[in-house]
């Protein structure tokens, strides 16, 4: 049986809030300037809300039996077949490395979801794959 749901690395949340958390006490408790104590809250802020978000779009994408299911920080949208003009790869490179983004074209509205490796939780290959295999990426 191949995977049907991918989203962030629980772990990969997880540090997140955690460092956000410790960035927040030592803004509030060990940074005595004023200018270190703002940026380091303000940091803090973003990474506890980073975490947050994160946490509530999960699962990013997913297969159902309504369709693909792509859910974002304040919604969630149904993708029919007749929906996905085109799913395919990209790949360049950056910063020495190869990187993959998942890209899907919705059909009536002309929108570009890209999904990158944190988002999936996995390689976009293997969500390729799967998409090919539940007859969503034949397009």
């Amino acid at each position: 049986m191949q995977q049907t749901e991918w989203g962030p690395p629980t772990a990969g949340i997880a540090a997140c809030g955690f460092v956000g958390f410790v960035m927040a006490v030592a803004a509030v408790t060990v940074v005595t300037d004023v200018p270190g104590r703002f940026l380091a809250g303000v940091a803090a802020v973003g990474l506890l809300a980073f975490a947050t978000m994160s946490w509530r779009a999960r699962p990013k994408l997913a297969i159902t039996g309504d369709g693909v299911v792509v859910r974002g920080w304040f919604g969630t949208q149904v993708l029919g077949r007749q929906n996905l003009a085109k799913v395919r790869i990209t790949e360049f490179r950056r910063i020495g490395r190869k990187v993959r983004l998942l890209e899907i074209d919705t059909a009536p509205d002309d929108r570009l979801l890209v999904f990158t490796r944190w988002d999936l939780g996995t390689d976009p290959l293997h969500v390729l794959d799967a998409l090919t295999e539940a007859g969503y990426a034949g397009n």
